[in-house]
């Protein structure tokens, strides 16, 4: 059973945004902190940013000012807005909800 499922990754040129969503089953969403993380090829998978049950956030230092994770208990969503966007964010993002549940993943792919 797909418990979270991630979409909006895509191509896109240096400087611009894209935004990812994360669509959680409810009986995940609720009461659970929430989190991107990342894999770019070769290297290990490193958290991107976090967001707790009452909406308080942390960033990776490389994302800070750039990205921005929130929620929209409504919809049992969570999205990442990235903007300004380096080739470096190129990766594979997954979404993680605590504890131990991970989305497919997500290619985002930064080039000119």
């Amino acid at each position: 059973q797909v418990q979270l499922v991630e979409s909006g990754g895509g191509l896109v040129q240096p400087g611009g945004s894209l935004r990812l969503s994360c669509a959680a089953a409810r009986s995940i969403f609720s009461n659970r902190a929430m989190a991107w993380y990342r894999q770019a090829p070769g290297k290990q998978r490193e958290l991107v940013a976090t967001i707790s049950e009452d909406g308080s956030t942390n960033y990776a230092d490389s994302v800070k000012g750039r990205f921005t994770i929130s929620r929209d208990r409504a919809k049992n969503t969570v999205y990442l807005q990235m903007n300004s966007m380096k080739p470096e964010d190129t990766a594979v993002y997954y979404c993680y909800a605590t504890f131990g549940f991970w989305g497919q993943g997500t290619q985002v792919t930064v080039s000119s």
